[in-house]
């Protein structure tokens, strides 16, 4: 005899969700942990397990239905009259009517009721995190982007990875991303990029994320120039990358290597900026050394003035004068920074 474990998973119009399965998973361990067999019912799109219409009651001795909300609904009913012999056990269950108007269970560990209410069981399911992938793509452009695109595609899809999509382009924007933070602020989070476009590239690599850059031009253009003069080694031309090149930067990109190798790239870049910068002041007919020093004694002022207000602040409202100082600080700030 066996046990069956089901849920929304097994039911195709059953909206199964993430939590869902991880609570299927989490009761079959607790059945295989007390020496129980146990057959899992699912259905498209889900797969390794039975179509439970198909199953006889008379193989189980027991019956759990798992996680989700549960009332006297059609799917509920037909499920509950396949098995209306064998012992039912609720668990992690949204019970939407008050049990003491319906309980079809035998044994009911809800996750709430018109009873009580209980922490969901996924606190407790097994932590499988996979690297989370951003994928900046460029637009149409006439290159031969589609090709790169393809190649992107295959290799995300051949390795278990959550997939984020990120536009950069800010006119129009298919991730609706409203701002450069924005932007930036999500490259700066994926474990990895893998991009088409140039500042994909530059974004992530300045924040530190190792990048799979794709040079969507014949030969290569600007997305090579740019990663050769940083030093950063992972990049592509079009015509020449191959999938096994791509699943051996893959495997690179997510290491740690790769993202002290990503910093460096950074810290060069950074340098090689500045100097241009030195030269653009020049320029304007500027010194930016006295620039620099200018700076500098604008920052010295901001810590002197602090320090005073740190001293001759009142101090019978300890609280308030905190507050009051904080204020004055960031106006402070806020002002030396209007006149830069």
């Amino acid at each position: 005899m066996k046990t069956l474990v089901a849920g929304w998973f097994s039911f195709e119009q059953g909206h199964g969700t993430a939590g869902d399965l991880l609570a299927g998973e989490l009761a079959c361990d607790w059945l295989e942990s007390a020496g129980y067999s146990y057959d899992i019912a699912v259905d498209p799109p889900f797969c390794g397990g039975i179509n439970w219409r198909f199953a006889d009651p008379k193989n189980y001795s027991l019956v759990v239905f798992v996680c989700g909300p549960f009332q006297k609904g059609e799917l509920e009913a037909e499920f509950l009259a396949h098995f209306a012999g064998c012992r039912l056990i609720g668990l992690d269950l949204t019970m939407l009517e008050r049990l003491d108007e319906w309980n079809p269970f035998d044994v009911l560990l809800e996750r709430d009721s018109s009873v009580c209410a209980r922490p969901d069981i996924t606190f407790l399911s097994p932590r499988k995190l996979v690297p989370v992938v951003g994928v900046c793509l460029v637009e149409p452009y006439g290159a031969m982007e589609e090709v790169a695109h393809a190649a992107i595609w295959r290799l995300v899809a051949s390795r278990s990875v959550a997939v984020v999509k990120i536009d950069t382009r800010l006119d129009t924007n298919i991730t609706d991303l409203r701002s450069p933070s924005e932007i930036e602020s999500l490259l700066a989070r994926m474990d990895l990029v893998v991009t088409t476009r140039l500042h994909g590239t530059v974004l992530a690599l300045k924040n530190g994320v190792p990048t799979i850059s794709i040079d969507p031009e014949a030969g290569g253009a600007k997305i090579i120039r740019q990663a050769q003069k940083i030093g950063w080694p992972v990049v592509f031309a079009v015509d020449n990358v191959t999938d096994e090149a791509l699943q051996q930067a893959l495997d690179y990109c997510l290491s740690e290597d790769a993202r002290i190798k990503a910093r460096a790239c950074c810290q060069r870049a950074k340098k090689m900026v500045e100097e241009a910068r030195d030269e653009f002041i020049t320029a304007l007919g500027c010194d930016p050394a006295a620039i620099d020093r200018s700076e500098d004694s604008k920052y010295a002022n901001i810590n002197r003035i602090s320090v005073d207000l740190d001293r001759y602040a009142p101090s019978d409202d300890l609280q308030t004068s905190r507050g009051m100082r904080g204020k004055m600080k960031i106006i402070l700030k806020s002002i030396i920074g209007r006149s830069r």
